[in-house]
């Protein structure tokens, strides 16, 4: 991670770095100003969140990202279902459900889950064909 004297922009690149959380395995990667955290499933992108500290220091994090001119984006079966930071736009769900500044991507969601699904039942198909 490198940045400038003022720390107002910064800059991040990864390689093979593997986040754990609570038996969860996250894949992170980074492309300058944009960190991508991918999961397998809806279900480990919330139990992530669950883990997530006290909302104080949420929102702080959240603030670090902006100064530093970053966004992550959390990402399930490469569907945005999240975003923090500098280029976040949370929305009524994302007020509704007390998670702004975070932006929540509804549709990144239901896209998510359904292409999950659909990948079931061709696991399932598989089986009895």
């Amino acid at each position: 991670m490198s940045g400038s004297e003022s720390g107002r922009r910064l800059s991040v690149e990864t390689e093979d770095l593997t986040l754990s959380v609570d038996g969860v395995d996250a894949a992170v990667r980074a492309t300058g100003r944009r960190l991508f955290v991918e999961v397998d499933s809806v279900g480990d992108a919330l139990r992530i969140a669950r883990r997530l500290p006290a909302e104080s220091v949420s929102t702080l994090a959240t603030a670090e990202l902006v100064r530093g001119g970053l966004t992550a984006e959390v990402r399930v079966r490469g569907r945005t279902v999240a975003v923090a930071g500098a280029d976040a736009r949370p929305g009524p769900l994302s007020h509704r459900l007390g998670v702004a500044p975070a932006e929540l991507r509804l549709a990144g969601v239901v896209g998510a889950g359904y292409a999950g699904l659909s990948g079931e039942v061709r696991r399932a198909r598989r089986l009895f064909a």
